[in-house]
């Protein structure tokens, strides 16, 4: 369940971009870019970090009622929470316009940047909290605070770049420069983004009150005589959160190392004045789309990870292997049609979602789908590289992977001036190089063999052949019935087409199709074709 809402929480974060952007414009989007990333990583360092590491702990203590040690591990982590974070805020907003000015060369996000200082001390509290709830066996709640919050995001950022924009016109008009309306777009939104911090931390208070007699009545019950120190606890935070934190933190930091080369480039070509919109661009509709994609197929192995965990820790090794196959077959299942359709129709998507003129996104898009099976094949055993405490093979990864993808960005874009279209590049070198060595690098830990045929081929095909009656639809309906109808119908037709591939070619049996949405349906339909 975790695990879903974690996934969810990121789809609607990529997806509040979209009426932002309709909001505040491409150019208020890519001033609002640097500090949303910024917002973004310390939600991670303090997720992965802090919170997971503190849970474990908790969770430990609770089950054999240590129930004073439980509550040391959370005042520890609050305390380091606080301090961390509170040095972190110091440091963006004193460095706010070095940040700005040199790593990332937008000059503009400045305001946006200062205004990210509460929401990075906000996140940690709120990352602690949802470690001790966790922590005591109250996942649902957490659930519930992330949904909370990701709601509420929707309603304060809208609101507060739309406010703030307006604000900014009148600005704009006294400076007689346009783009200050932008800047102060983008601040707006960030306080939004700080706004649903506060109101997710308020509800985890409220909740917290209301459990504290509860848990007051756990702590005189501890008849544990040893007591933990600050400092043993300390070590442990660290010592089993640093790695994790490290990992997160680290995947995710070139979307900040792109904007900076790409605003390079558009220096170079002149174009200063257009690089925060062909930025806004591209992280408001290229990443969302791409983005999306790629948490479907996450949301479709997200739950066979753990059980993949359970059988190496039980030592059960052929039951993990067979749950690996069975994991690799379900992502290539869910990532060729997902990944073949948004290419066959981003055209209908792009033009259905945003207005304007959206020709090179398109472009982008049908390159860049090719990331979202990359992707989930790094993300699938990434997981399992970490959860196994794989942790040098995954640091390797990574390291490779980014430096990689460093040098691409540096080659396409700051030599080759070749700008988003070089970022694409760079993004699906960085994606391929990190799936490939962490899937070789499990293989041979786990002594995996891999199926091909019926796990990738025959997916793989029946994709293809799919995607073709897509696009042939796509070129049939769009100009006749419209955008979003020719986005449901092509997608309806594709997957009843792609599903019976699948079943003619046997890959997926009676078991596998009951659990798809209407699988009775898809049961019969098989049957009465004499498939099943």
């Amino acid at each position: 369940m975790a695990a879903y809402a974690g996934i969810i929480e990121y789809i609607l974060s990529l997806l509040v971009r979209i009426p932002l952007l309709s909001i505040i414009g491409d150019t208020g989007l890519g001033l609002f870019a640097p500090a949303f990333e910024l917002i973004i990583l310390a939600t991670l360092l303090f997720s992965y970090g802090i919170s997971r590491t503190m849970t474990g702990l908790i969770r430990y203590r609770v089950k054999r009622e240590q129930y004073k040690n439980a509550n040391k591990v959370f005042q520890t982590a609050f305390r380091l929470a606080i301090f961390i974070s509170l040095i972190l805020a110091l440091l963006t907003a004193v460095l706010s316009g070095v940040f700005s000015e040199i790593a990332v060369l937008e000059e503009m996000s400045k305001k946006a940047v200062f205004a990210a200082a509460p929401a990075i001390v906000l996140t940690a509290l709120v990352s602690v909290f949802r470690g001790y709830f966790n922590g005591i066996g109250f996942g649902g709640l957490v659930v519930q605070s992330q949904y909370i919050e990701k709601i509420a995001m929707f309603v304060t950022v809208t609101f507060g770049g739309g406010l703030m924009y307006d604000y900014g016109l009148k600005a704009a008009a006294l400076l007689q420069n346009p783009i200050v309306a932008y800047a102060y777009g983008a601040l707006g939104a960030i306080l939004g983004m700080t706004a649903a911090e506060l109101i997710a931390l308020i509800y985890l208070l409220i909740v917290f009150a209301i459990y504290a007699g509860t848990w007051r009545k756990q702590l005189k019950q501890d008849m544990v005589r040893r007591r933990e120190s600050s400092g043993e606890i300390l070590g442990m935070l660290f010592g089993n959160g640093f790695s994790a934190a490290f990992v997160a933190v680290f995947a995710n930091v070139f979307m900040l190392i792109d904007q900076r080369f790409f605003n390079y480039c558009m220096n170079r070509r002149e174009l200063s004045q257009n690089r925060a919109g062909l930025w806004g661009a591209y992280y408001g509709k290229f990443a969302v789309l791409i983005g999306v994609g790629t948490a479907i197929c996450c949301l479709a192995v997200s739950s066979l990870i753990g059980k993949i965990v359970i059988a190496y820790e039980k030592e059960e090794y052929q039951t993990m292997r067979d749950r690996i196959g069975n994991a690799v077959k379900k992502l290539c299942v869910v990532s060729f049609p997902v990944a073949i359709n948004l290419a066959v129709l981003s055209e209908a998507f792009l033009n259905g979602l945003y207005q304007g003129d959206n020709a090179t996104m398109i472009s982008m898009v049908m390159r860049g789908t090719v990331i979202i099976f990359f992707y989930g094949f790094a993300y699938l055993f990434g997981q399992i590289m970490l959860k196994l405490r794989m942790t040098k093979e995954l640091v390797l990864s990574l390291v490779i992977a980014l430096t990689v993808h460093i040098l691409a960005v540096f080659l396409f874009v700051r030599r080759g001036l070749l700008g988003e279209e070089g970022i694409v590049y760079s993004v699906i070198a960085f994606t391929a190089i990190l799936a490939i060595l962490c899937f070789v690098l499990t293989v041979r830990k786990l002594k995996y063999r891999q199926e091909w045929l019926y796990s990738f081929a025959f997916p793989a095909v029946s994709a293809c052949v799919a995607g073709l009656v897509v696009m042939l639809l796509n070129m049939l309906l769009l100009q006749t019935v419209g955008n979003i109808l020719t986005i449901l119908i092509s997608s309806l037709v594709g997957m009843i087409l792609y599903i019976l591939l699948l079943m003619i070619l046997r890959v997926l049996n009676e078991a596998e199709l009951s659990k798809l949405f209407f699988g009775n349906l898809w049961i019969a339909l098989g049957r009465m074709i004499g498939v099943l």
